[in-house]
């Protein structure tokens, strides 16, 4: 069943099965009620700050800074949403999910995940509050994220591999709306990005808003005023939507979302602003990587996380406005950077983050390299170590070997 009422210009709107439509409603009506509930916003505040560690910090990066040629005034700041606990941004969005769950009257939930920080961020809020947990992943992300896959089960939920498809975060994101149709009377779906039938976009970006807020606040303290850029790495779009948003408003910020090229344009890649259409997938209306006859192509990032053929719908409104600009950077380019971070800064980064990284020198280009420039640090490497070292493997090997005397 289709709502046409948008949220985001041309973008948004409720597009669910029938039986989904009065969850999705309930969900809407009482959204607002507990994000204007000081009882409410008062537990999620708290619980973020004893549990999951807010403020997180804001970094100077004054190595990296000089490897990337910033100039006198320049300053590269770090939001560093990977020393939250569980590693990234995600937990700010599972913890405001499952208290509004629990307000609902909810006692299961479900959720998906691509890279695993949402499904280890939900199961661990989970376990905090004691309901059962079932989180969907794709086959070959299990695979891939062997790690974050063993700490959700420790955390106690249940992690069901998905093989149809290309076996990755769009399929789960299809067998969790399947589980959520059978059993909606009971069970919330903790949707992990900044997409989805309304709210989910606006409760999403709402929850994650945190981030901006606490920078704004952060680089007044340290400049005096406003960062010239704010850079951000974009699959669905959470990480990104959750620091713009409170720098919309000002137009003398630049916003810079960074996608996954991937093998290339020309090849297998997920960068959905730069070859999406218009199209009607997960509930929403927004920009879509699809073929001719409309059906989503597969995407590709060496990130599972950006591994996504489409992008939440604020996300597109803000990019058919004008109001932020959307990169796109290779798999190459983000181990490049990956590197190149760690061995400035001792910063490990997910591969998601060094996406944005990556970008820096085209942007740096743009805004000149004497301005305040602050990139999100949505999560740590951990999880993508297997990963990394299989890409390096060859580089790695040339490099250790010993020559004969």
């Amino acid at each position: 069943m289709a709502n046409p009422s948008l949220q985001f210009g041309e973008f948004g709107g409720r597009y669910v099965a029938e039986t989904l439509m009065p969850a999705v409603e309930a969900l809407a009506e009482e959204w607002p009620k507990a994000w204007s509930d000081p009882t409410f916003t008062g537990e999620y505040t708290a619980i973020l700050r004893d549990y999951a560690g807010r403020p997180s910090t804001l970094t100077e990066a004054k190595r990296l800074a000089d490897a990337l040629g910033m100039e006198p005034g320049g300053r590269l700041l770090l939001k560093r949403e990977d020393l939250n606990h569980t590693g990234s941004h995600k937990i700010n969005n599972c913890v405001g999910q499952v208290l509004l769950a629990r307000r609902l009257g909810k006692t299961r939930i479900i959720a998906e995940t691509g890279a695993g920080q949402h499904g280890v961020a939900t199961a661990t809020v989970c376990a905090y509050f004691g309901l059962p947990c079932t989180v969907y992943m794709g086959a070959r992300d299990v695979e891939r994220q062997a790690l974050n896959v063993f700490r959700m089960q420790l955390l106690g939920a249940t992690v069901v591999p998905v093989e149809a498809g290309s076996a990755t975060l769009k399929d789960a994101i299809n067998e969790a709306l399947r589980d959520w149709v059978a059993n909606v009377d009971d069970t919330h779906y903790v949707i992990g990005s900044v997409m989805g039938p309304d709210p989910y976009p606006t409760m999403v970006r709402d929850l994650q808003r945190v981030i901006g807020d606490e920078c704004k606040t952060q680089v007044a303290a340290l400049t005096g005023g406003l960062p010239d850029a704010v850079v951000a790495c974009v699959g669905g779009g959470s990480n990104a939507m959750g620091i713009f948003a409170a720098f919309v408003p000002d137009a003398s910020v630049a916003l810079y979302g960074v996608e996954a090229a991937g093998e290339g344009l020309e090849g297998k890649h997920a960068a959905t602003m730069t070859a999406g259409k218009l199209g009607i997938y997960h509930g929403m209306r927004s920009l879509v990587l699809q073929d001719a006859g409309g059906q989503l192509q597969e995407a590709h990032s060496i990130s599972a996380g950006l591994d996504y053929p489409g992008v939440g719908p604020e996300h597109a409104h803000l990019h058919e406005t004008g109001r932020a600009k959307y990169l796109s950077v290779t798999d190459a380019q983000c181990l490049e950077s990956l590197s190149q971070l760690a061995q400035t800064e001792g910063i490990i980064a997910a591969l998601e983050t060094a996406h944005a990284f990556a970008a820096l020198p085209a942007i740096l280009d743009e805004v000149g390299r004497d301005k305040v420039v602050v990139v999100n640090v949505s999560g740590r490497g951990d999880k993508d170590m297997h990963t990394v070292m299989d890409a390096m493997k060859p580089d790695t090997d040339s490099s250790s070997t010993e020559q004969p005397s």
